[in-house]
């Protein structure tokens, strides 16, 4: 049995936080809330500030060299390209060993997040072929997984467990789709002396894998450099972030005996050593702990620890500031006088219908002919919730929209249908996986 360390003061006030960001729907919350703040502010009486706020520039100079860029663009390219890294390194994990490690695990949600961004995207172009608008197909093959998964959570325990597991793998391989879509489709006129500067250095960083180098730091500095110099190629400098993921090493220097065999020995070297007098440790327990701390870190994956300890700062941080930064629309009826427009109807129906029967219907295509089997204990009604929940495209349907469009108009329109859109798919998803049974039929 694990002793608890002893409670400070600070503790007292912290642990609450601490548990309440360990719970499953706590960054819908967290998402949530900043969408209302976003809201209220943009359509109150320091809407100004708001608009001001996002357009302040900030950066640095160092000699000749000067970067200054609006907040708003430090959030969506650079604050959001660390987003993207997490991405990658989920995506790196998960095809090294999670529900991508195999063509027959790959074989479910590749297929279901295949057909939820094909569908999605064919509705889009119906409502708007032959417009400027055209090219916001992309913005409702997303989902978002926070929301999704926090939503999943609020649906109830009586659903089966692998139904989780199922959607995470689904929007990662949703999230790689739109990493592709916004690559090769969302970028801008190339400058190839500065991409080529980029992909060198996403080379050095996997030759500083391959010979060993596990310092997280120096991965930072490289990719930081890389990302600047993906930020004047014109390819989304998100993608930097992206790759960067899938060049961290993803190997222990010890394995799992080894680990096991080495904290006996200095557990035991520990508890031999004759303890002072008072709070303190003696050197040579002091030199243990250090000791402990160097065989675990060997013992970690740099891949999953950093993983781990970016988790909740994009979490936390920087998805709730790119909703509040993004979510900001002025709601006045003047904007509908124009009447809906084609943006507004592909993306309702696109992210609505369109992941329903794109998610379910290849999921039953691929069971029906045997090339995926549905996740254990769940069934079509299970995976009909869950494409419903995926309609909540959000973060990623918001993303796109700012690299789909340069007309403010067209813009906002995205953005009214995603929220409004976004919120139907959340209640209805709830409301529909809370009514089935208990046991999956």
């Amino acid at each position: 049995m694990l002793i608890q360390p002893i409670t400070s003061p600070i503790d007292k006030f912290l642990n609450p936080i601490k548990s309440f960001i360990k719970k499953d729907y706590s960054v819908g919350v967290v998402l949530m809330v900043s969408v209302v703040a976003a809201l209220i502010w943009a359509n109150g009486s320091y809407a100004d500030s708001y608009e001001h706020l996002w357009h302040t520039e900030i950066g640095l100079k160092l000699g000749d060299f000067s970067f200054y860029q609006p907040l708003h663009i430090w959030i969506n390219d650079a604050l959001m390209a660390i987003f993207f890294f997490v991405i990658g390194l989920e995506l790196k994990r998960e095809f090294m060993a999670g529900e991508l490690s195999s063509f027959r695990k790959a074989m479910l949600p590749m297929g279901a997040a295949l057909g939820g961004m094909i569908v999605p995207a064919l509705i889009y172009v119906a409502f708007n072929a032959g417009r400027p608008s055209a090219s916001g197909w992309g913005i409702p093959m997303a989902t978002d997984i926070a929301f999704a998964l926090a939503l999943l959570t609020l649906a109830g325990k009586h659903l089966p467990g692998t139904l989780k597991i199922f959607l995470s793998a689904l929007a990662v391989a949703d999230d790689l789709g739109a990493v592709l879509v916004i690559a090769l489709f969302y970028t801008a006129e190339i400058s190839w002396m500065s991409l080529g500067m980029g992909v060198l250095l996403l080379i050095g960083m996997v030759v500083m894998n391959m010979i060993g180098i596990r310092r997280a730091y120096l991965y930072g500095l490289v990719g930081v450099v890389a990302w600047l110099f993906f930020f004047y190629s014109g390819v989304h400098a998100t993608i930097a972030g992206v790759l960067a993921g899938f060049t961290i090493p993803a190997r222990t220097k010890i394995d799992e005996e080894g680990y096991v065999n080495n904290l006996k020995v200095l557990t035991g070297k520990f508890e031999q050593e004759i303890p002072l007098e008072g709070p303190l440790t003696t050197p040579a327990q002091h030199k243990i702990i250090e000791q402990v701390k160097e065989i675990s870190s060997a013992a970690e994956t740099p891949l999953q620890k950093l993983e781990h300890s970016l988790h909740h700062w994009v979490m936390f941080l920087i998805m709730p500031l790119f909703a509040l930064s993004n979510a900001g629309l002025h709601l006045s009826a003047s904007f509908f006088e124009g009447g809906i427009n084609g943006v507004m109807l592909g993306i309702f129906f696109g992210l609505l219908f369109g992941k329903i029967i794109g998610i379910t219907g290849f999921t039953f295509l691929m069971v029906k002919t045997k090339l995926a089997d549905l996740p254990e204990q769940a069934n079509f009604k299970h995976v009909f919730g869950v494409s419903i929940l995926a309609a909540v495209g959000f973060t990623m349907s918001l993303f796109i929209s700012n690299l789909a469009f340069t007309d403010a108009h067209l813009i906002e329109s995205a953005k009214y249908a995603i929220l409004i859109t976004s919120l139907l798919a959340g209640v209805l998803g709830i409301l529909y996986l809370k009514s089935l049974k208990q046991k999956p039929v």
